[in-house]
Formats: C-alpha cells, sequence, structure tokens
C-alpha cells in the first residue's frame, strides 16, 4: 500500500520511526495484552482457594505463561477470526484462551469456564491499555535518552573545539 494511502503519517511516511511500538500499541498489541491480562486473571484466581477451582500445577502456570509469552501474529488472526462470529472483541478473546487451556489437557481444561470470571469487558481493557501505556512508555524513554546522549555529544565535541 502507498503512503499516500495511509491513515496518519504514523503509518506513512514515519513507519519506520515508529516501529518499535507497532507490537505495543497495535490491535495485535491489543490482543496480546488482552491475553496477558485474562492470563493473569485465571492464575490468580487459581491461587485464591476456591474448592471449584483448585491452584494450577506448576505445569499449568508455566504453558498459561508460554501462551502470552509465544504470542504471535497467528494467535492474533485466530483471535480476530473468532471475532468475526462473535461480535465481541473481549469474547473473542476469552474464547481464545480456553481453547488453549484445553490444548494443555484434563487440569487446564477443567478451568476453562473461570477464563474471564467475574471480569467485565471494561476490567480487561482498561488493564490491557494501562500495560500498553507503559510498554510503550518504555520504548519512547528509551528512544529519549538515546536523542539526549547523542545531543550531549554534540554539545561536549562542539565545547572542545576552539573557537
Amino acid at each position: 500500500m502507498s503512503a499516500l494511502y495511509a491513515i496518519s503519517p504514523l503509518d506513512g511516511r514515519y513507519a519506520s520511526k515508529v516501529d518499535a511500538l507497532r507490537p505495543i500499541m497495535s490491535e495485535a498489541g491489543l490482543l496480546h495484552h488482552r491475553v496477558q491480562v485474562e492470563v493473569a486473571w485465571i492464575i490468580a484466581l487459581s491461587k485464591a482457594g476456591f474448592a471449584e477451582l483448585p491452584a494450577f500445577s506448576d505445569a499449568a502456570v508455566a504453558y498459561l505463561n508460554q501462551v502470552v509469552a509465544n504470542f504471535g501474529e497467528a494467535d492474533a488472526q485466530a483471535i480476530k477470526d473468532i471475532e468475526k462470529t462473535t461480535n465481541h472483541d473481549v469474547k473473542a478473546v476469552e474464547y481464545y484462551l480456553k481453547a488453549k487451556m484445553e490444548q494443555f489437557g484434563a487440569e487446564l481444561k477443567a478451568a476453562a469456564e473461570f477464563v474471564h470470571f467475574a471480569c467485565t469487558s471494561e476490567d480487561i481493557n482498561n488493564l490491557s491499555h494501562a500495560l500498553m501505556l507503559k510498554n510503550g512508555r518504555e520504548v519512547l524513554v528509551s528512544s529519549m535518552k538515546q536523542i539526549l546522549n547523542a545531543i550531549s555529544a554534540l554539545a561536549i565535541t562542539h565545547a572542545e573545539q576552539p573557537m
């Protein structure tokens, strides 16, 4: 697609300048953060002492954390495909995560109905957006430090030159 048809200059002429933010601030980034929040919630619920949801084994927790760590474009697309039938973005994440849990085996399959338990979509979205801003800030601060270091180096070089 030509940069002339970009929705904003960030997708057009400045696209290369914001590449580091793309995995964080894009639709895929939002989906990844939603999965991260849902996984953290179900793990916390499993540790809460509910008789209906026993604590997960170390292997189950490791598997769930790997679902988050290994999240990629195919996972984001799988969620978007589910959303085509649910017409609900957060519900699609819920169904995606339930399917992932069922792949692990009986322990997580039995717990799958607790995904999104006692949550609203806004609970998930608010935390996901907060994580996006936090992670995006880290990228921006790193870039700002590089700029400041470059300016400082120029200032030192300029100050050392005879007048």
